[in-house]
């Protein structure tokens, strides 16, 4: 038997697509795998010491780690209406000199945001759960929110300022490509990676036929527990291209890295 380290982030989506295969509820094939979860974050900056044989990364991070890890087809996160987006306790708050609380260094929120307004400079890196209670206490003016964040700003008294999905889909007419999962491309890992991608898209589909299977994993680990969130992150987050990339799915992440490239932010 086979065992690869598998990690990912600790949100519903996540979870939700990885219970099957980390709890036999599917064939693994003669593989085992031990899981990490951590911050998307972190698993980012894991990624560039090449950590894990096999990891979620932002998609900003991946386009910086193309040369060492490989994007598998299925456990995407991209969508339509399923983007950043950046909040504060008045949209009138947002000037040359505010203080944002950011996700993360190499998130695609964060990359998005510097598409969006290359001239915002002034920003911190929050972990991604703390930066609305940050907001409201008045720390930073703004904050830049992704996961189970979307469904929530309003208890933390923030408006939105800009939806970074829609601003994106206005421009491609695209989905926005968020989060993916990747192997390493060591000769051991990356000659796994078709069994390893069947695995996967085996657990997705398992997921979505029997959605109540993974709900006390998910809800183990989930930043907010209201079953109305949770189910909604899922849906948001879960869709056809977490199944498969596609041709969309991958002119998708095509157009982010030229539109990086050509503003040379990557």
């Amino acid at each position: 038997m086979t065992t690869l380290d598998i990690a990912f982030s600790t949100c519903p989506n996540d979870t939700f697509i990885f219970h099957a295969m980390l709890h036999g509820c599917i064939d693994t094939g003669g593989l085992n795998f031990i899981p990490h979860m951590h911050d998307v974050e972190v698993l980012n900056q894991k990624a560039f010491a090449e950590t894990f044989h096999i990891t979620k990364l932002s998609f900003y991070a991946y386009l910086k780690l193309k040369k060492t890890y490989e994007i598998l087809d299925s456990g995407s996160a991209l969508g339509y209406g399923c983007g950043p987006l950046l909040v504060g306790r008045s949209s009138d708050l947002l000037t040359p000199k505010a203080k944002i609380a950011i996700p993360g260094e190499c998130t695609t929120a964060y990359l998005l945001l510097k598409l969006w307004n290359p001239e915002i400079e002034n920003i911190e890196v929050v972990r991604f759960d703390l930066i609305l209670e940050e907001v409201k206490k008045g720390k930073y003016d703004a904050g830049l929110i992704i996961h189970e964040g979307r469904f929530i700003y309003p208890k933390y008294d923030c408006v939105k300022i800009i939806d970074l999905g829609e601003w994106w889909e206005a421009k491609t007419a695209l989905p926005i490509p968020l989060g993916c999962i990747a192997v390493r491309k060591d000769r051991s890992t990356l000659s796994l990676k078709n069994d390893i991608e069947s695995l996967l898209r085996n657990s997705v589909k398992y997921a979505l036929e029997n959605r109540g299977a993974s709900r006390d994993f998910v809800r183990l680990h989930a930043q907010e527990l209201d079953e109305k969130v949770i189910d909604g992150h899922i849906d948001l987050y879960v869709n056809d291209f977490s199944i498969s990339l596609g041709d969309t799915g991958r002119k998708a992440i095509e157009a982010l890295e030229e539109m990086a490239r050509w503003k040379k932010i990557l």
